[in-house]
């Protein structure tokens, strides 16, 4: 059997400076995919809240989350997680080191308690209990599922690479924020390292026939820049 995918969720940006936008003005959460490869059932960056993303993931499978059986974040920002605790019985994966460096964002503004209310010190403590429960994800998920470094965006930022008989496809996390940023050979703004995005980028051109971004829906590559 082939490694298959479904759009259950077309990802927005809180704001899109090739808009024009400069402040946030709806939102931010990413694209959501459910891969089937063999009996796993992973389902990339649940950033809807968990009603939400139930319903529409009942909508394209005809399938609830309980049937999941992996989570897999292409990086741990909020927008590519939110939905994650809809998911309890689901094995939680993200790359080692995106998972080392959520940790320690949320660990060190968790030490600078003093110059935080208490509402925003009980968010950061509750993101680091759900940021602690991912574990290291294993190279493959399946005989055609397997991870593909994508740094920049943030320091571990993992794609998918899936390689089902008729064509490459893959799931680029912010690495290939929409598909207007492609097209222009754009990274996002808000990069840890441009210059290392700017070179995932350029993977994901030279080996990708389709691409699905962190927040748009899937685009087809030209194969060269």
């Amino acid at each position: 059997m082939t490694v298959e995918y479904a759009v259950i969720s077309i990802g927005a940006l809180s704001h899109n400076r090739l808009w024009g936008e400069s402040a946030p003005s709806r939102t931010p959460h990413a694209t959501t995919i459910l891969v089937t490869d063999g009996d796993r059932r992973i389902l990339v960056d649940p950033g809807l809240p968990g009603a939400a993303l139930e319903a529409r993931f009942n909508e394209r499978t005809g399938l609830h989350l309980a049937d999941v059986t992996d989570v897999f974040c292409t990086t741990l920002r909020p927008a590519h997680r939110r939905g994650a605790l809809a998911l309890p019985k689901a094995r939680w994966w993200s790359s080692e080191s995106e998972r080392e460096w959520a940790l320690g964002r949320l660990r060190e503004l968790e030490g600078s308690a003093d110059r935080l209310g208490a509402e925003e010190l009980a968010a950061v403590r509750e993101d680091l209990k759900v940021v602690e429960r991912f574990r290291p994800a294993p190279e493959r998920f399946g005989r055609q599922t397997e991870l593909f470094l994508l740094a920049g965006p943030s320091p571990g930022c993992t794609g998918l690479l899936l390689t089902p008989q008729t064509q490459t496809v893959v799931v680029a996390g912010d690495a290939a924020l929409t598909a207007e940023h492609v097209l222009r050979a754009q990274v996002w703004d808000g990069c840890q390292d441009a210059e290392a995005a700017l070179e995932s980028l350029r993977s994901i051109l030279e080996i990708a026939d389709a691409i699905i971004p962190g927040h748009d829906n899937v685009l087809f590559s030209a194969g060269h820049w």
